[in-house]
């Protein structure tokens, strides 16, 4: 369910954009993302790894661009909101990219 509900929120995340920022899809893909996110990891964990005290300025610039698109001004609640993703979730890019490049070394897929 988590996995779903996340994929649906990027969904709804990126068609929200190619719409030229609709406001409303925006803010339910915001809302799908987060719930994934605590169906995935369940809910303390995603409180503790949102209001750790290294990451309370990427927890606020994202949170802070949630409450701007759900006030009806995507563009910038957006840009705070990738802000916020970008600075949450640094830690998490190395180990996305490394995975990324190990996927060059599975046969079928390394011919393709």
């Amino acid at each position: 369910i988590g996995v779903g509900l996340v994929g649906f929120g990027l969904f709804f995340l990126l068609f929200g954009v190619l719409l030229y920022f609709d406001s409303v899809l925006l803010a339910f893909g915001n809302i799908l993302f987060l719930s994934g996110l605590v169906f995935i990891i369940g809910f303390r964990r995603t409180f503790t790894f949102f209001f750790q005290r290294p990451k309370l300025k990427g927890t606020s610039f994202f949170f802070g661009g949630l409450i701007i698109v759900l006030m009806r001004w995507p563009i910038l609640g957006m840009l705070l909101e990738a802000y916020g993703f970008i600075t949450l979730f640094r830690t998490f890019f190395p180990v996305a990219f490394g995975f990324l490049g190990s996927l060059a070394n599975i046969p079928l897929l390394s011919q393709v």
